[in-house]
Formats: structure tokens, sequence, C-alpha cells
């Protein structure tokens, strides 16, 4: 079954590469790049359901996911 998420991406211009890089806030370590932001969006959406793909597979292999959250301090954005 396939199903549509919402996910919040963090888009970056990177001056040394020139273009965007687009880091998959929710899903550590899932990003991609692009020399556009509409490239740099195209690619990350790839990454997303590679990465999707990856879990799901895990998950079959008996693989255990828990949800915890961590209180930390956040800065504010009035500051």
């Amino acid at each position: 079954m396939i199903k549509k998420l919402d996910y919040l991406i963090k888009l970056t211009y990177d001056k040394e590469y020139k273009g965007y890089v687009a880091d998959v806030v929710n899903l550590y370590g899932c990003m991609s790049q692009g020399k556009t932001k509409a490239e740099a969006l195209k690619n990350v959406e790839k990454a997303i359901k590679a990465y999707m793909g990856v879990i799901a597979k895990s998950k079959k292999k008996n693989t255990e996911f828990r949800k915890r959250a961590v209180a930390t301090p956040f800065p504010s954005l009035n500051a």
C-alpha cells in the first residue's frame, strides 16, 4: 500500500556546489541536492522513496523502531 506523507524539507544554498542542498528534517540522513530549487526537490523526492524502501525492507527482518521524545533547549525564533 502506498501512502502519501508530508515531510519537512530544508533547502540551503551551497556556495561551493553552486546549488541547493535539500535536507529532509524528519528523516535523519535523508538528503539530496540540485543546481536549482526545483531540481533539488525532485532529487530529494527520489531519496525519500529510496529511504522508505530501505525502512520497509528492514521491517520485514524483525527490526524494531521506537519513537522517543528528548527534552532539549530550543532557540527562540524571536531573539
